[in-house]
């Protein structure tokens, strides 16, 4: 889906800020680094299952370098101090036809504002276009917001737990 690599919409958080729901682009590579930066070692935690402060070369390239067809990127964007800044991020990995694995990140003072409805939202419309069935996550059990935005997605999901790990399928269709 081709189309998937131009992307955008724009979405109203919940503390009235504008966000914009966007392809992620090669050139986001710093934007994305000073994302993670700004994260907190909780955050990283949840997202990587590991507190990560730096990437290898062979992660960034893996992270930034998607094709929008088995990898689809999106990443949230808001204005900070005059110019844009990367609030959060999600993301699809073809596993088999129909279904991929999917994983969002929020930045520590957007989250509970909506940027990971909004990404799940937006992600979810392009893996449908895509004809995906499923989307897979593995989250951690305190991962509670994650889990509250698959919970409030409105698609039809299951849960299955084992060795403190949440294995979630959302069902598209």
């Amino acid at each position: 889906m081709k189309e998937a690599a131009k992307y955008s919409a724009i979405e109203v958080l919940r503390d009235g800020r504008r966000v914009e729901i966007r392809a992620l682009r090669p050139e986001d590579r710093s934007g994305l680094e000073e994302a993670v930066g700004r994260s907190s070692a909780e955050s990283l935690r949840r997202r990587f299952f590991a507190a990560k402060r730096s990437f290898t070369e062979q992660e960034i390239a893996f992270f930034v370098d998607v094709d929008f067809v088995n990898h689809v990127a999106l990443v949230a964007v808001t204005e900070g101090s005059g110019r844009p800044v990367i609030v959060g991020g999600g993301r699809y990995i073809l596993l088999e036809p129909g279904q991929a694995e999917v994983a969002f990140t929020v930045a520590d003072h957007c989250q509970g504002l909506g940027v990971g409805g909004a990404l799940m939202r937006h992600i979810t419309a392009i893996a449908c276009e895509a004809g995906i069935n499923e989307l897979i996550a593995e989250v951690l059990p305190e991962n509670i917001p994650m889990l509250t935005v698959f919970n409030r997605s409105g698609l039809r999901f299951s849960t299955k737990q084992e060795r403190g790990v949440v294995h979630v399928t959302l069902h598209l269709f």
